[in-house]
């Protein structure tokens, strides 16, 4: 398989990460079907790609189109080898001050959409008995920050259906791995961010943090181009990581959680083990 062309179907690749995966697997001589926002669908590598490329407009929230995207995405080449669940963005403001229709919307997006869209591939993956599923995480997956509870949220929600998932399709050859990218240079901090940001709250301090990030895009530490060259290195392993951190920023508060959630069970041992039954 790893002499042949793959075929991947990568979301939410207008820009950014999702982009950067596309021109990445482009370049390897793979084939690649990408949604984007665009009414008309239209991708710049369409023209640079033509007979490998393909590129569909689908509004993540639509999830009432996914099955005919994935019907047109194997209707071009047969096959769906490798998904990428890309498509989403970010929501930065204290959780008490979120509205309701700010973080639905954000999970519709972030985790509805990617359930969809896998439920929507996994018959083909089965079929084929083989198929990589990559689910975009983030290091606010594994590490929750103060301002983003409900990207958080969203993140550990597509964390654990994704270990789980791993688990069910494990015996028809696919294969699933959750990224969890730090600070790519990206627009996230940027145009992909929304706030809702009140500097007059008691979360003042907080807000004024807040109000911070999108000052720091373009500083950011990842380089996105090297994003698509780790993704096509994993789909290449025979036993590819089910978790995978990118970035010295994601490593270190991998390293700070797990460190934390260890000390944690260590000093309250006695009581978690008081519930058992006496023999």
């Amino acid at each position: 398989m790893d002499k042949e062309a793959r075929t991947w179907l990568i979301t939410g690749a207008d820009k950014g990460l999702g982009a950067a995966a596309a021109r990445a697997a482009l370049a390897q001589g793979d084939n690649v079907v990408v949604t984007v926002l665009a009414k008309d669908g239209d991708h710049g590598l369409a023209a640079e790609f033509p007979d490998r490329m393909r590129s569909l407009h689908l509004d993540a929230r639509d999830i009432h189109r996914t099955a005919d995207v994935v019907a047109r995405a194997l209707s071009f080449f047969d096959r769906i080898d490798v998904l990428v669940n890309n498509a989403g963005y970010g929501v930065a403001a204290p959780a008490e001050e979120t509205p309701a229709d700010t973080y639905r919307t954000l999970f519709e997006v972030g985790f509805f959409s990617l359930v969809e869209m896998t439920r929507a591939v996994l018959p083909i993956m089965r079929r084929q008995r083989a198929g990589h599923i990559i689910n975009l995480s983030s290091i606010a997956g594994f590490s929750a920050y103060p301002g983003f509870a409900f990207y958080s949220a969203v993140k550990f929600a597509v964390e654990g259906y994704s270990e789980a998932l791993s688990k069910e399709v494990a015996p028809f050859g696919v294969k699933v791995t959750i990224v969890e990218p730090g600070a790519f240079r990206t627009d996230f901090r940027g145009p992909s961010l929304v706030s809702a940001i009140n500097p007059a709250s008691d979360y003042a301090d907080l807000n004024r943090a807040l109000a911070g990030v999108s000052q720091a895009s373009g500083r950011q530490p990842n380089d996105p181009e090297k994003f698509g060259a780790v993704l096509c290195k994993i789909v290449a392993q025979e036993k590819p990581p089910l978790r995978l951190p990118l970035g010295e920023d994601a490593v270190e508060a991998r390293r700070g959680t797990l460190a934390a959630v260890g000390d944690e069970l260590q000093a309250w041992l006695d009581l978690s083990r008081s519930t058992t039954f006496a023999n």
